[in-house]
């Protein structure tokens, strides 16, 4: 029997039909006026070539066009739909109504942002302000960072981001992050997961534009708190992918590493898209003490023009004692992304160790 894998469903289908007709039904509820079938109409139209965010952003124009001109009137009827709506990422629809219809009426708006971003995020809706009135924006995020919600405090620093993904990025941030560190600050210590993987994030969106600003302020840190050493860990990550020495050093792995690489394989050694590849060797240490090891490895994709192009994948961190061995492996699909394409030729695949290039591979991948 051939086995057949079924795709998922794109992410643009969070708003199909089935979900639109929950969000009408849902504000009917709560504002009985509300006109179901115009609104279905009018976020009907040309659904299949729209792309989530485009979706997302069309609900929002419908519930506008079905909901009182009174803008007070309208945010207390999606004050009570917030709840009722059945998907997190649906209720981003609430923010981007304030984003686009609420920029008059500053702090009205802002108190809404951080109300529905608990049932959600207000990730996306708060640059808006941010960038209509930085200043004022920035103290009120500010305030928000001690919040005792997990998800306002999130929203101080998902949303200040200076490259947030799916956004458009903050140009005064990205040439100057200092005003948000009041912010970064007061959660570089979070109990919140939720909260510490926004903050390494915004570290690491500063670190393709200011790394040396980020190590400056992570130098300073003590790390003996495992919430604040994780959040180091997390937002140094694109850096010691580089190979950064600062940033090597401040996760104790800043030394050359003295190591032995034997039997490194990578199998199948001729490969075609869909299939997996596994990396393989046995790590020694040849040193007379205990060594702080991480542990990557860079495969160079060939590009349609015939060069290639390294990207660094995460392999392990690990404390080595002297003379010990560890066998590393690693299995990964050779397959087609939206962001990257693959195409035929020999790729090279490298071990590093604390940054250094300490052994290579390679594989075919062939048509």
């Amino acid at each position: 029997m051939t086995e057949v894998t079924q795709a998922a469903p794109a992410l643009k289908e969070i708003f199909n039909r089935a979900r639109l007709q929950h969000i009408a039904e849902q504000t009917a509820a709560v504002y009985p006026a509300f006109d179901v079938p115009a609104f279905l109409t009018h976020v009907s139209k040309d659904l299949d070539n729209l792309s989530l965010m485009q979706r997302l952003n069309r609900v929002s124009r419908g519930l506008h066009a079905c909901l009182p001109d009174d803008y007070v009137a309208t945010l207390d009827i999606l004050y009570k739909l917030a709840p009722r709506l059945n998907s997190g990422f649906v209720t981003l629809v609430l923010p981007e109504y304030v984003a686009l219809y609420g920029q008059h009426d500053f702090e009205r708006s802002m108190q809404a942002l951080k109300y529905f971003t608990a049932f959600g995020s207000s990730e996306f809706a708060v640059r808006h302000f941010l960038r209509l009135d930085f200043g004022r924006a920035l103290q009120l995020m500010q305030d928000w960072a001690q919040d005792d919600n997990e998800h306002v405090r999130r929203l101080a620093s998902e949303g200040s981001r200076p490259r947030l993904p799916w956004s458009f990025r903050i140009e005064t941030l990205m040439r100057d992050p200092s005003p948000v560190l009041p912010i970064l600050d007061a959660l570089k210590a979070d109990s919140s997961l939720y909260v510490r993987k926004s903050v390494a994030n915004h570290f690491n969106d500063i670190t393709k534009d200011n790394p040396d600003w980020v190590l400056d302020q992570i130098e300073s840190w003590s790390l003996d708190n495992p919430h604040t050493a994780w959040i180091a860990r997390h937002a140094l990550r694109s850096l010691i992918k580089k190979g950064d020495r600062r940033a090597l050093t401040i996760m104790g792995a800043g030394h050359a590493a003295q190591v032995r690489i034997e039997q490194l394989s990578v199998s199948p050694e001729q490969v075609r898209l869909g299939d997996r590849i596994n990396l393989s060797f046995r790590l020694t240490s040849t040193a007379a003490h205990s060594q702080r090891l991480i542990i990557d490895y860079a495969l160079h994709y060939v590009k349609k023009a015939g060069g290639t192009s390294a990207k660094v994948f995460k392999l392990k961190t690990l404390n080595l004692a002297p003379g010990e061995s560890v066998r590393v492996s690693r299995e990964q699909q050779i397959r087609d992304f939206t962001t990257r394409a693959h195409y035929a030729g020999k790729h090279e695949l490298d071990i590093l160790i604390n940054g250094e290039c300490l052994a290579r591979t390679f594989f075919d991948l062939t048509d």
